[in-house]
């Protein structure tokens, strides 16, 4: 998953996000609400991890939004504008009116501080789960993705491979039978400071064909729209028609 921090505690970001990029998660981090506007404008994510409590950077909230966090402005602006990210809301335990606050301006769930942090990426699984209609574990042909454990198998075998076409084959399979254009998965897979290019997809996605191959499962190019995993139908045996 690609995972946006709102944060505005470096102490915290920090242990978030070696947390999750340990978990093999891609995480940029913000830190202020200008921050968070731009990053989530400019580039599209799995899911967000949003505190309340944020510098304002001269945002006008109106005095409610002020007294419960400038994190408000930023979801409340993200989905006026039609973004659905599933959005896990960060609130002190004992502040109710936040928790409140955060669920009436769009965040899909909250945790309150202080937390496990396994319990935060178990959160985000649930809520991206949830927001495409996945399970945990998926299947198409022999190939099985457990998200749990962040694994592919292939025949019942561990399908060992490198990062990138991990998170491409992740993202296909998430669910399979989705059509996924190019330019989402280029912006996923991309980093602020270095962009994937066309040609570089089309090779991890020629690779992942090739370690596919005789699986079940097969990558579909669909012109002008992107790719799609699915289930193939099994070949007859022979002598049959």
């Amino acid at each position: 998953m690609r995972i946006l921090i709102v944060e505005d505690d470096s102490v915290l970001r920090g242990v978030m996000q070696r947390s999750l990029a340990d978990a093999g998660h891609r995480v940029d981090v913000a830190a202020s609400v200008a921050e968070a506007h731009h990053f989530w404008c400019v580039q599209p994510f799995d899911a967000v991890l949003l505190d309340l409590n944020l510098p304002l950077d001269g945002v006008d909230e109106g005095a409610g939004g002020a007294q419960l966090g400038s994190g408000l402005a930023v979801l409340r602006a993200a989905r006026a504008r039609g973004d659905r990210t599933p959005v896990l809301v960060l609130t002190a335990r004992d502040r109710t009116h936040e928790r409140i606050a955060g669920l009436d301006a769009g965040a899909d769930d909250y945790l309150g501080k202080p937390y496990d942090l396994a319990e935060v990426e178990a959160r985000l699984r649930a809520l991206v789960r949830r927001s495409r209609g996945t399970q945990d574990r998926t299947v198409a042909g022999a190939l099985v993705l457990d998200r749990h454990v962040r694994r592919f198998t292939l025949h019942g075998l561990p399908l060992e491979l490198p990062a990138r076409e991990f998170e491409v084959l992740w993202e296909l399979m998430t669910p399979p039978g989705r059509v996924v254009n190019k330019r989402t998965l280029s912006e996923k897979l991309s980093d602020f400071d270095e962009t994937l290019g066309d040609n570089a997809l089309e090779a991890f996605i020629s690779r992942l064909r090739k370690k596919l191959a005789g699986s079940g499962a097969g990558i579909r190019t669909l012109r002008g729209l992107g790719y799609m995993l699915e289930a193939q139908a099994a070949p007859p045996a022979d002598g049959m028609p």
